[in-house]
């Protein structure tokens, strides 16, 4: 496993301090490989950050990582298929360790997705539903800026309420008691969960400019 060194000024994220402190972080981080992971863009972000990790999908690796990102996009039962034929759907579920779910990442980590009806992993038992234009006529997939607010968690430690962030999906998890976060788009939904040391956001944080990487550095500092 990489061992990470993240070395980071207070006024990166913070310009109106000006301290010369530094916040040293040593970790070994895996981003789980499969086939429906952004991993490019999760390493940009990271890099952002000065920060790597090892792209794995060695069940070793991944079980003995300090933290784990599970990154995502395209269809929901595809990316099962993936994980199924590496094993790793039996691996995630094991995991002690902080994990953050991004995107389809997110959504495999509930309990069933309407997308091609899809059993997911089930480590949230929460449902991810198909946006439906209903009244207010909204465009599916939901493409571009929104606001998150009912910030819970250490996870958005420093983050205003109504802070934008970026979205491309037609996919939503229900808001429910797992609920860190919520956006609107048509109805209200879960743009975080959380439960136990397993965390996801819907939205894409390696798009989503400081919050995003605010998200990262805070699932960093867990």
């Amino acid at each position: 496993m990489w061992k990470l060194q993240q070395k980071l000024s207070w006024m990166e994220f913070w310009p109106e301090k000006r301290s010369s402190a530094f916040l040293t972080i040593i970790m070994n981080l895996a981003i789980i490989k499969y086939n429906a992971g952004n991993i490019q863009s999760v390493i940009n972000a990271l890099q952002r950050l000065g920060v790597s990790g090892e792209v794995t999908d060695d069940p070793e690796r991944i079980l003995s990582a300090d933290k784990v990102i599970f990154p995502g996009v395209g269809e929901a039962s595809t990316a099962m298929q993936s994980l199924r034929e590496t094993g790793l759907h039996t691996v995630l579920p094991l995991l002690k360790q902080p994990v953050l779910g991004i995107c389809v990442g997110m959504q495999l980590l509930c309990r069933h997705s309407e997308e091609n009806d899809t059993t997911c992993l089930g480590i949230i038992p929460v449902a991810v539903r198909k946006f439906v234009p209903g009244e207010e006529r909204i465009k599916v997939p939901q493409m571009g800026w929104n606001t998150i607010y009912d910030l819970q968690s250490s996870l958005f430690k420093n983050i205003p309420e109504q802070s934008f962030i970026y979205n491309v999906h037609s996919y939503y998890a229900e808001d429910s008691s797992f609920t860190l976060a919520r956006c609107h788009y048509g109805l209200e939904y879960a743009a975080a969960v959380g439960h136990e040391n397993f965390y996801g956001v819907q939205f894409h944080t390696e798009k989503s400019a400081h919050t995003g990487d605010r998200i990262i550095q805070n699932f960093l500092e867990l």
